[in-house]
């Protein structure tokens, strides 16, 4: 054999790679000069890791301790892990224990050919006793480096660099995907933003100017009370068009509102929506404009409204006749109210009372949410209808779509609004959120996208064993309750994604203000489990889009993991639309109504992240709407099955088209100094609402 050079200083054969190897030339120099590794059959163009816990061969040379080691017949492998353990022992012991080491490999651990370990060949190069120092910068290197970096910032341009799907309870991902950080506004795409809010706008105001509702393809309005319209569509609109700068649309909107408009009507009009959608607009556009004029309406329109609070919980009645000023109980309830909608008046009520210092309003709102602390529900979720006399939850739906929704995002933005005064609202948020990663937070089995599901309720007469692993909630009742999951999704949810991504960098930070996107150190653990759950929901949300007409359906399913063994290489996403095919008379599932949800979490993650593949994934949710539901002769439409580009269309435009989703839409191409989020909330309609500072007595329930 020959020679491969001294590798190690040691003492002994089985301490060749421990600490004590330096003190050996010095202490034992015949046996130093005996000892060699022979390596046998190591690919040539690779270094050998001296230290490494794998078992090495030796082989003996010359030297006055050869009689003795030639007991080794052939090649002798010491387990290294063990000769390290020894190092760490007394002297005295741990040269014991290395003779009785040797001796045992001599006896036990002898190699032949065909047990050689991981394939070391007979005859290596020679190896000196210290490696040589390999020169870190050379020419093929930088080279290497050089190319590598070219091609990421080609891929990183054009968004091929994408991140896998990270877990929603342990990883970080301070700045989502692709993109770059981008600051100012996107003039070309503000602007044709703006150009659709005139399109529709126009339309409106030549064919129904005034009416709540406004049907586009019949070029008519409509109203929610025979006895006249209370203005709808003009309120929620009239802020998104005067932050836009359309200044002579904004005169005739506040025209009509200065001559026509009336609430002196006889009809039975509904709590929550004309809460958020016309108190909300005529607060937002008095704080913009300081117009006199829309404080005085929202005044009158809450005191009209005030008797809908007049029930024994004082939890507010779903109608209200705002002509004879009395509260209606809606036939069609049976006593029952929506949660969300009771849940859902605040920020607007109490905003309203820090104007006219009147407290009033904040006391008939926040009595709401005093009813709801008292009523305790495990997890912290609710169910999604309360008894308006009683004060108790029934046993009901807990779900974070359709009257579960904005109960969630009003505990955050409570919080927010009298500037992070009032600790219950946190508190309460915090729970909350808890809860929905506990119980809610679910997996699809495709490509692992986070989505929330659904707790619906099933009569049993077991007290403590319930269906679904991990998954339990009680209402409070005398029965006990079986809660099945249901992996569905509303697009409603969507608001999730950017209300905790909003949550994490306010609510959830150890720092009094974080930077963008938020470094791991700034933020408590549950923001950083929020942050990382709301990038995801958001990748949801947008993969919900890829459909036929790049358009996001009403509602999603996800498939479970019985369905995906069944179904095997069928299934090509982690979600379905039920029942939606073309050419077949769609569900209302398949539907696109023009929700804004997907577009307010892309407009908060940009804000916060500053990454501008927002800014394209909002761009092209623009285009898909641009290409299906814009009318040539004015105004847009929903469309009845997004799964067909040549769906039908349906004959109406909501009021939140031109209030939310334009709105957002603007705000995340315009500059960021417009309605910034440290300075401002949004209400569940996107109307703005300053942050202030209370002079109200803070919630202490």
């Amino acid at each position: 054999m020959r020679n491969c050079g001294i590798i190690y200083k040691v003492p002994w054969a089985a301490s060749l790679l421990t600490a004590q190897g330096h003190k050996c030339q010095r202490r034992y120099p015949t046996l130093y000069s005996t000892l060699v590794l022979q390596v046998r059959q190591r690919p040539s163009n690779t270094s050998l890791d001296y230290r490494e816990p794998r078992c090495f061969l030796l082989q003996t040379q010359t030297g006055s301790w050869r009689p003795y080691l030639e007991r080794v017949t052939s090649y002798v492998a010491f387990d290294i892990s063990r000769a390290y353990q020894l190092a760490k022992r007394p002297k005295s012991r741990r040269m014991a224990e290395y003779y009785e080491l040797e001796e045992s490999a001599l006896r036990h651990r002898r190699m032949d050919v065909e047990d050689r370990t991981n394939g070391f060949r007979v005859v290596d190069d020679y190896h000196p006793l210290k490696p040589k120092r390999r020169r870190i910068f050379t020419f093929r290197r930088v080279l290497l480096a050089i190319l590598t970096l070219v091609v990421l910032v080609v891929l990183h341009k054009f968004e091929y660099v994408r991140l896998p799907y990270p877990s929603f309870t342990d990883s970080w991902n301070p700045l989502p995907t692709g993109g770059s950080a981008t600051s100012g506004p996107d003039v070309k795409k503000r602007d044709a933003v703006v150009e659709a809010f005139r399109h529709s706008w126009l339309a409106y105001e030549q064919d129904a100017m005034g009416a709540d509702e406004y049907h586009p393809l019949s070029h008519q309005g409509s109203n929610f009370s025979s006895h006249g319209s209370v203005g709808y569509m003009v309120i929620d609109a009239i802020d998104t068009m005067y932050l836009m700068g359309l200044k002579e649309e904004y005169q005739r909107a506040r025209s009509w509102m200065a001559t026509q408009h009336t609430f002196d009507r006889d009809g039975n009009f509904n709590t929550f929506e004309t809460t958020i959608r016309i108190l909300g607009g005529l607060l937002s556009i008095y704080h913009l404009t300081k117009d006199r004029l829309y404080l005085d309406k929202a005044t009158d329109l809450a005191n009209r409204m005030l008797p809908v609070f007049d029930t024994p919980s004082g939890l507010a009645l779903s109608m209200a006749n705002l002509g004879l000023q009395q509260a209606v109980d809606d036939p069609g309830s049976a006593g029952l109210i929506s949660t969300a909608e009771a849940t859902t008046l605040q920020l607007e009520f109490r905003y309203l009372s820090h104007l006219t210092e009147n407290p009033i309003y904040w006391d008939k709102a926040e009595k709401a949410m005093r009813v709801l602390r008292a009523a305790k529900q495990p997890s912290n979720l609710v169910p999604i209808y309360m008894n308006a006399n009683s004060g108790l939850f029934i046993d009901s739906e807990i779900r974070l779509g359709s009257r579960g929704d904005s109960y969630y995002e009003y505990l955050l933005k409570q919080y927010l609004q009298t500037n992070k005064t009032e600790h219950v609202y946190r508190e309460m948020y915090d729970a909350a959120m808890q809860g929905i990663h506990d119980k809610l937070l679910v997996k699809g089995v495709k490509k692992g996208l986070t989505f929330t599901a659904e707790l619906i309720p099933t009569h049993s007469q077991a007290a403590k064993e319930y269906v679904y692993p991990s998954r339990f909630i009680s209402p409070p009742s005398k029965r006990f309750r079986k809660y099945t999951l249901q992996r569905k999704q509303d697009h409603l949810v969507c608001f999730l994604g950017g209300s905790l991504m909003l949550g994490a960098t306010t609510a959830g930070t150890r720092v009094e203000k974080v930077s963008r996107p938020p470094r791991e150190h700034q933020l408590t653990n549950g923001g950083k489990r929020d942050w990382q759950t709301g990038y995801e929901l958001i990748e949801t949300c947008v993969d919900t889009h890829n459909t036929a007409t790049g358009l996001s359906p009403e509602i999603a399913y996800f498939y479970s993991p019985e369905e995906a063994e069944r179904r095997g290489a069928e299934i090509k996403a982690d979600w379905y639309i039920k029942n939606a095919r073309p050419g077949a008379w769609p569900v209302y599932d398949a539907r696109y109504i023009l929700r804004p949800e997907t577009v307010e979490s892309i407009f908060l993650a940009y804000r916060l992240t500053g990454n501008s593949r927002y800014r394209k994934i909002g761009w092209r949710i623009f285009q898909s709407i641009e290409k299906h539901c814009r009318l040539d002769e004015g105004g847009y439409s929903s469309i009845l099955n997004v799964d067909d580009v040549n769906s039908k269309k349906d004959d109406k435009m909501e009021t939140f088209w031109l209030a939310e989703t334009l709105k957002y839409l603007y705000l995340l191409f315009e500059d960021e100094s417009v309605i910034p989020l440290d300075k401002y909330v949004f209400n569940t309609e996107a109307h703005p609402l300053p942050i202030f500072m209370p002079n109200h007595p803070l919630a202490d329930f």
